[in-house]
């Protein structure tokens, strides 16, 4: 996975990359105008700070918040930092991140009276186990799912994880939490029109209208 931000207003010019969640034990390793935070027990890279990222990507001033990277801006880092005794390990990512999902089956969470688990297909069969405590969430429904290394609207990162004791492989979103025009601000899953297709990418651009 990998997510990149860049926010002048508040960093200045520092791209931030996280690659993997973070660790108990992590350490950090900063030269050449880069931090490199990794685990300290297997040297894996949980994220670079590039503390320049300007001049090394001089068009990435015009971003502000989430940056999509593309191959070639990955290759471009990946550069620099051999370049400067740093292993060269950003991996291209350009998977969705939030998908169109069905909920196919609920059940009640044996640890929670609010809870729900909703086994939700997102792609062709393709089904992931996820706790929800949506109070209109039901059956044969279409949602939105963010997946596992979704950056959110507020900037919440979604991991795997457990909600009391239940494996959760993402969530489902509301209109709130996707930050779309006019959604209710209350909690509640997003149940999309029956014109979205299961597996596909969201459409945020379309969904500007959801709530018109």
């Amino acid at each position: 996975m990998l997510i990149a931000s860049y926010n002048p207003q508040s960093t200045g010019d520092t791209m931030v990359l996280i690659m993997n969640p973070d660790v108990a034990d992590q350490q950090v390793s900063i030269h050449d105008d880069v931090a490199r935070i990794f685990d300290e027990k297997t040297n894996r890279t949980l994220g670079y700070n590039f503390l320049k990222a300007s001049e090394i990507l001089p068009e990435i001033v015009t971003e502000n918040g989430q940056v999509n990277l593309t191959s070639e801006q990955v290759q471009k880092l990946n550069d620099y930092l051999t370049n400067h005794g740093f292993p060269g390990d950003v991996e291209f990512d350009d998977q969705p991140k939030f998908v169109v999902g069905y909920v196919e089956s609920l059940e009640d969470h044996p640890n929670s009276n609010h809870l729900q688990i909703a086994t939700t297909d997102i792609d062709r069969d393709k089904k992931l186990q996820i706790v929800s405590g949506s109070p209109n969430m039901r059956e044969n429904i279409k949602v939105v799912v963010a997946l596992s290394g979704a950056m959110m609207p507020d900037g919440q990162i979604i991991w795997p994880g457990e909600l009391r004791g239940v494996k959760s492989e993402g969530m489902i979103c509301s209109g709130r939490e996707l930050a779309l025009p006019n959604a209710p601000q209350v909690p509640g899953a997003l149940i999309l029109p029956d014109d979205y297709q299961v597996g596909t990418a969201f459409d945020f651009k379309k969904a500007q209208h959801l709530f018109d």
